[in-house]
């Protein structure tokens, strides 16, 4: 049997995450990001790149078949261009696939937020819920994270009071993040007593939006080798998509990470992900998100993420050192 190609990141960029950044344009940042990438990697997009993958939603973006706008400042004009209709971790699985399958050697990988500049983010998050049975309920869209919040807790033994450690835990990380938009000195007491939004969610449960963006270079083995920086391997990857029927969907364990996580670890050849990692960084747009992740993708048992939380295992010198770069929140 063939061994599949080994995949590395070679470049990353990154621009400062703000929560609003009206000297850039989404051009500005997009260039700015990719610009820090190459020079990382040490190399050429004109000629050293052999595919482009921006990450954008047109929704968000606010014009149809974004693509066509972001060639230039990638150094990607009359080059391969695509788009993922996801976030940056969906464009890293396409990138890999692209390399694993020998259509590139090296891929750039582009993603970004611009979301000072949307006028009507509620409504094109509503616009995402079914048409007939959900949307026209009205209200706010993220009153569906405080049933989802209220199921989760309920049925794991996690509390509120856990979720407040994780929102005072990741803000006082990103103080130490000099990238991070919202680090602040947040206790668990001021995240616990913080207006109220969606029983039990609130306010400071819930992430804020924020501008930045991300270029990462990714290379083939043959590639990564004749680059500067020492190769980053990825290991495995995985993904999966869950339903959007809210009526039909598991409340308490997102189906979408477990599935993606063992797909990952399968990959990777992980047997016990519980043990096998020295560091984690998971979605935590909401707080308890970052608790129903750790159980879904097996670093944490059933009903114990809080408990590692209460413990300080997920702080800078815990046992799983969980979002020490501050997180969404």
């Amino acid at each position: 049997m063939v061994s599949p190609m080994k995949v590395a990141i070679s470049g990353v960029g990154i621009t400062p995450f703000r929560p609003t950044t009206p000297e850039f344009s989404w051009k500005e940042l997009m260039y700015d990001g990719a610009q820090r990438a190459y020079a990382d990697a040490g190399i050429d997009p004109r000629t050293d790149v052999d595919s482009f993958i921006t990450c954008a939603e047109d929704y968000y973006e606010g014009f149809g078949i974004f693509d066509e706008f972001t060639p230039d400042q990638l150094g990607a004009a009359l080059r391969p261009m695509h788009t993922v209709g996801g976030d940056g971790i969906q464009g890293i699985a396409n990138g890999f696939m692209q390399i694993q399958s020998g259509v590139a050697d090296v891929v750039a990988v582009e993603s970004h937020s611009k979301a000072s500049d949307i006028l009507t983010f509620q409504g094109i998050v509503a616009h995402g819920l079914d048409p007939i049975w959900n949307k026209p309920l009205g209200g706010h869209p993220n009153y569906l994270a405080g049933l989802e919040m209220d199921a989760f807790l309920r049925a794991s033994g996690n509390t509120a009071k856990d979720c407040a450690l994780v929102v005072a835990a990741n803000r006082q990380a990103a103080l130490r993040n000099p990238i991070s938009a919202y680090g602040a000195r947040v206790t668990p007491e001021q995240a616990a007593a913080s207006p109220a939004l969606w029983a039990p969610l609130r306010r400071l449960d819930a992430s804020g939006l924020e501008d930045g963006c991300v270029v990462t270079v990714l290379a083939s083995e043959r590639a990564a080798r004749r680059m500067e920086p020492e190769p980053v391997w990825v290991r495995g990857i995985g993904w999966a998509s869950d339903t959007p029927a809210l009526e039909t969907r598991d409340w308490v364990t997102p189906a979408y990470a477990r599935l993606a996580a063992e797909m990952a670890y399968r990959i990777a050849k992980v047997r016990a992900p519980a043990t096998a990692f020295d560091l984690a960084e998971v979605d935590d747009k909401f707080s308890y998100k970052e608790l129903q992740h750790l159980e879904a993708i097996g670093l944490a048992r059933k009903g114990q993420a809080g408990k590692m939380a209460r413990r300080g295992d997920l702080g800078a010198g815990g046992r799983l050192p969980t979002n020490v770069s501050g997180g969404s929140i």
